[in-house]
């Protein structure tokens, strides 16, 4: 796609899955003559190009294709998709299952490769060295390539290039076999990488499923059913209850509570009527509505929440691998040190060529990087372990280093700090028995899916209440449900349509008054005419909220409640949790409220578990999704929490500073060690073997301070 002035081109590439490979494309297409800016989203999978006139779409794709992606221009793209749904089968750029992919299939080969050569070292011990390096060769030939070819594109520091001087450099000191094992890892890590980068993708672009294919539209007096995406604005659509709304729009006629959770985190449902707004892919709940269509396809709210995560991780500065930037001068270094070692000497100082070029392969075994690159991995998969069996999820070593240094950490309301569901919280009874009260309440709200009855009915078979039948249940829009039990009229009423019903005592105003004060939702259950007792209804905190937030107090990070609930009812569970809130909020506005604490110098960590949630958690500088969360949340976040303790949030952050801490150990430990060896080898006192084992035994030793990391607990709540 090409903006209006012929500046900007979008295109879509396949097979990035980190920002080292952000960062090597970004080098390579900012060489091509006429670009003059390019943005590579390793999430969105797509590169926006900057350029002085036409866009130079050959260059730029030969310069991609020969690091070995696949990329094609966006209107490409587009018109392929169309094609593919006029009925043309078509294999979409990245697409197949994840062993089908190139990776995949290398991967497999070089495992095979490693595996027989276990099996001839075993039966032919002469030759198993040579078997070795013909394994290693199947893996390590494609990644001295792309190294190769990222150095010629001005990335010459990348991973692979450090693995092959890795690799290369156990060769020579006859660890062939390690350097055959360490090739294949590092091919399955890259798979792995590959098929979590894909699934991110995926999630986000799975939020349009949201949306129902068709929509019933109303035209001359007629229904028919039409595609969704052919709606235009001002078309008018019927919605039958139980549907999700196909299109944003405003209700013409017809009153029904909207469930808006996926868009807006409410908790309940909302009743709406004629002149209200409703999202796309929100839910009608119990009557037929007609809808005069707001927003096409392509601008509804979904399809913004959609743009909105793209462009919050679009806009987030790739961070290159941690050993990629000490690679970039680490490595150089010894390589010029060795080089320096091998021939100053002699020229300078009369020296002996063979003392001195032997000393010089010796500082060239003392710098090999592979204490280096395994020993920061060693760090992050001991803590990744930990965190696991704690229920912790943290995708990668940069979301590590980026929690240690959270100032703020921003929740959502609904499934984070609360369970998620509303539960009968009070039960006020007149001249009838608790337990009377909730079996009546019960017997109306039998069979209805409504999240208040099913609070109701939870109530109900948990005290072991008898559910006798109703007759004649019904529900009256925007009013309650009524019926008949043993002979007596019943009616489950909101506050507003009771008092329409019979007048409420000051007491009972009182009552609903001070728990609606609490943000609960009251039920009030007629009996005749006469009012029998009051349901107070809400979600309530997790067991450990407010010890999360106490934890993150202590630690001195900063909280601030963002929901999409009634300013009441957050201000409420607010109040009893001691934090700030900001309600009433639509994903955008959360995302816009993370972006004003950025620039206000926070470092912002977003919890959530929605699809509300997902472009502040791509905003924010770690996104963490809560446990039960969609998938659209934990896919999208940095990390997640599985077991939905809010304590975690602040273990989580504990557990990056004890890795950092681990990894940084582990750096002045391999680089001591290497100076130590430097130092005694140009004086004489050490020679190759010393050197080997200055690499040997610093990967040893940082190996074993890394399985410390092993025994981390977290803190649990009182």
């Amino acid at each position: 796609m090409t903006d209006d002035l012929a500046t900007r081109t979008r295109f879509h590439v396949a097979g990035m899955d980190c920002a080292s490979c952000a960062a090597k494309i970004a080098n390579a297409v900012s060489r091509v003559p006429g670009v003059t800016a390019v943005d590579v989203s390793v999430s969105a999978g797509t590169m926006n190009v900057s350029h002085d006139g036409p866009a130079p779409t050959p260059g730029i794709v030969h310069a991609v294709k020969w690091l070995g992606y696949a990329i094609k221009p966006e209107d490409e793209a587009r018109a392929q998709k169309a094609h593919d749904h006029a009925g043309h089968s078509h294999v979409e750029l990245g697409a197949g299952p994840w062993w089908r992919s190139p990776k995949a299939v290398l991967t497999a080969a070089c495992g095979l490769a490693l595996a027989l050569a276990y099996l001839v070292s075993l039966l032919l011990p002469d030759i198993g060295h040579w078997a070795f390096l013909v394994g290693m060769l199947v893996g390590l030939v494609p990644i001295g390539r792309r190294a190769m070819v990222a150095a010629l594109s001005g990335t010459p520091f990348t991973i692979e290039t450090l693995m092959t001087i890795a690799a290369v450099g156990a060769v020579f000191i006859g660890a062939t076999e390690e350097a055959a094992t360490v090739v294949f890892l590092f091919l399955v890590g890259e798979l792995l990488e590959g098929v979590a980068a894909t699934r991110a993708r995926a999630s986000i672009q799975g939020l349009t499923a949201l949306v129902p294919k068709t929509a019933q539209l109303e035209q001359n007096g007629s229904i028919a059913e039409v595609a969704a995406d052919s709606l235009a604005v001002g078309a008018m659509i019927l919605v039958r209850p139980g549907d999700r709304i196909p299109a944003d729009g405003e209700i013409v006629k017809g009153q029904s509570a909207i469930d808006e959770a996926p868009v807006t985190g409410e908790s309940t449902p909302k009743r709406k009527g004629p002149g209200e707004a409703v999202f796309a892919g929100t839910i009608n709940a119990d009557a037929v509505l007609r809808i005069r269509v707001t927003a096409a396809a392509s601008d509804n709210t979904v399809a913004r929440v959609v743009k909105l995560v793209e462009e919050a991780q679009e806009s987030k500065a790739p961070t290159e691998r941690f050993i990629d930037q000490f690679s970039r001068y680490y490595t150089p270094a010894v390589l010029g040190a060795g080089a320096l070692v091998a021939v100053v000497p002699p020229l300078l100082l009369a020296g002996v060529w063979s003392e001195w070029i032997y000393k010089g392969l010796a500082v060239l075994l003392i710098g090999c990087p592979c204490a280096l690159v395994i020993s920061t991995p060693a760090a992050i998969a001991a803590g990744l372990s930990a965190g696991a069996r704690r229920g912790l999820l943290l995708k990668g070593g940069a979301v590590l280093e980026g929690l240690r240094k959270i100032t703020t950490v921003a929740l959502d309301k609904t499934g984070t700090l609360t369970q998620g569901k509303p539960v009968v919280t009070d039960i006020v009874t007149f001249d009838r028995s608790e337990g009377d009260v909730l079996s009546l309440a019960a017997a109306l709200e039998t069979g209805s899916s409504h999240p208040l009855a099913v609070a109701i009915l939870a109530r109900a078979k948990a005290d072991g209440a008898p559910v006798p039948p109703a007759g004649d249940a019904k529900a009256v829009p925007g009013k309650g449900v009524s019926g008949r039990v043993g002979g007596k009229t019943l009616f489950l009423a909101s506050a507003q349509a009771a008092h329409e019903q019979v007048a409420l005592s000051p007491e009972q105003t009182a009552r609903i008054a001070a728990f609606n004060d609490e943000g609960k939702t009251v039920s009030v259950l007629l009996v005749g005419d006469k009012v029998a007792g009051l349901l107070a209804i809400r979600d309530e905190p997790r067991a450990d909220a407010a010890a999360g937030l106490a934890a993150l107090k202590e630690a001195g990070i900063t909280t601030v409640m963002l929901t999409g609930d009634s300013e009441r009812v957050a201000a409420a569970i607010g109040k009893s949790l001691g934090i700030a809130v900001r309600a009433e909020l639509l994903p955008q506005d959360k995302q816009r409220i993370v972006r004003e604490l950025q620039d206000r110098g926070r470092v912002v960590a977003k919890v959530g578990d929605g699809i509300n949630d997902a472009p502040a958690l791509a905003a924010a500088d770690i996104g963490i999704a809560m446990g039960g969360g969609t998938d659209v949340a934990l896919e999208t976040a940095d990390a997640a929490i599985l077991h939905g303790r809010v304590i975690d949030i602040a273990n989580m952050i504990g557990l990056s500073k004890s890795v950092m801490s681990n990894i940084m150990q582990n750096i002045t430990l391999a680089l001591g060690l290497k100076a130590v060896f430097l130092v005694t080898t140009v004086l004489g006192i050490t020679g190759l073997w010393p050197a080997i084992l200055a690499d040997t035994g610093a990967t040893v030793l940082v190996t074993l301070n890394a399985l410390r990391l092993l025994g981390w607990q977290g803190k649990k709540a009182s």
